[in-house]
C-alpha cells in the first residue's frame, strides 16, 4: 500500500531538486548559440562538440554504425554535420550527453543498463517507423525515443523513496509502472520528462512526444510524434526489452494506430530492421555510462 502521510511532490519541485542535469543547458545552449548565428560555419559549431572528447568519439562512433549507414567513413564532426546536418548532430549531442547525467541512481531503483537498453531501443523503432513514413528529421524521433522515460530518471534522484513505494505498488497490484505513478503522484514520468526538456529550452517537438508517449491522444501540436513513440514503445515491451523486469506491455491507443497507418504486416520488418541496429548502438552508448 502507498504511504499518504508524507507531502505530495509536485512536477516543478521534482525538477528542481535534480541536482544531476546543472551542466548540461549551459552545453545545448551554447551550442544552440552556435548554430543559430549567421556567421557560424561547420567548424565553429563542431569545436563546441569537440571540446567534450568523450562525447565526440561517442558520435562519430554513432555516424559510422548501422543506424546510419554510410559508406564513407566520417572521421570528423565537421563531416558528420555536412552529412547529418547540424540540428540532426545537436539533438543526437543531447541525448549522449544526457546519459552521462545521471549517475548514482540505485540498482534497487532502477538498473541503468536495461533502463538505456529500452530507452535506446525505442529511439531505434521510433527512427525506423518514422523512415518507413518516410518523415523529415528522422533523428528527432531517435532523440524522442530515446528520452523518453527520462523522467523516470529524474524521479529517482529527487524522490527515492517515492519510487520505491511505486515500485512497490506496481508489483502489488500488477499494474502499469505509469499507472502507478498516476495513483501516487496524479502525473506520470511523462510529464516530469517533458518538464525537464522544457526548462532545458528543448523544442517542443521532441518535448510533447515524451510527455504523451503513454496517452498520445492527448498531444495537441505533434500527436504523430507521439503516436510513433507510444508505438515504438509497445514494440520494444513486445520484444522483451523493458526497463523493468516483468513490466507489463502498456495499452496500444486506436488512435495512435490509425494515425500512423501502417500495415500490420510492414510491422515484422520494422522490428527486423530495428534489431541490427540495437546491440550495436546500446554498445557505443553504454560507453557513457
Amino acid at each position: 500500500m502507498i504511504s499518504t502521510n508524507t507531502k505530495t511532490p509536485t512536477i516543478d519541485n521534482i525538477v528542481e531538486q535534480t541536482q544531476t542535469v546543472y551542466s548540461l543547458p549551459l552545453f545545448y545552449d551554447r551550442l544552440n548559440e552556435k548554430i543559430n548565428h549567421p556567421r557560424s560555419s561547420l567548424a565553429d559549431i563542431g569545436q563546441v562538440i569537440s571540446e567534450d572528447q568523450g562525447l565526440t568519439v561517442r558520435l562519430l562512433k554513432l555516424a559510422n554504425s548501422p543506424l546510419f549507414g554510410y559508406h564513407a567513413k566520417i572521421d570528423s564532426i565537421t563531416k558528420a554535420l555536412t552529412l547529418i546536418g547540424t540540428q540532426q548532430l545537436r539533438d543526437l549531442a543531447l541525448a549522449v550527453s544526457v546519459m552521462g547525467s545521471f549517475s548514482g541512481i540505485p540498482n534497487d531503483l532502477l538498473d541503468m543498463k536495461s533502463f538505456w537498453k529500452h530507452n535506446i531501443a525505442c529511439g531505434i523503432v521510433s527512427r525506423s517507423i518514422a523512415i518507413y513514413r518516410r518523415e523529415v528529421n528522422q533523428e528527432r524521433f531517435f532523440v524522442a525515443g530515446m528520452l523518453h522515460d527520462v523522467g523516470v530518471l529524474v524521479m529517482c534522484t529527487a524522490i527515492p523513496d517515492s519510487v520505491k513505494e511505486i515500485l512497490q505498488d506496481r508489483l502489488s497490484n500488477n499494474a502499469l509502472y505509469y499507472a502507478s505513478e498516476r495513483k501516487y503522484l496524479g502525473f506520470d514520468h511523462g510529464a516530469v520528462g517533458s518538464a525537464l526538456m522544457a526548462k532545458w529550452k528543448i523544442p517542443p517537438n521532441i518535448s510533447e512526444p515524451i510527455e504523451f508517449h503513454h496517452f498520445p491522444s492527448s498531444a495537441s501540436k505533434y500527436p504523430l510524434e507521439a503516436a510513433t513513440i507510444h508505438l515504438a514503445d509497445i514494440i520494444c515491451h513486445s520484444m522483451g526489452i523493458s526497463q523493468i523486469d516483468d513490466e507489463l506491455i502498456p495499452p496500444l491507443e486506436n488512435s495512435a494506430w490509425n494515425l500512423l497507418d501502417i500495415p500490420v504486416s510492414q510491422l515484422d520488418t520494422i522490428i527486423k530492421q530495428s534489431e541490427t541496429q540495437i546491440e550495436e548502438t546500446c554498445a557505443i552508448l553504454s560507453e557513457t555510462l
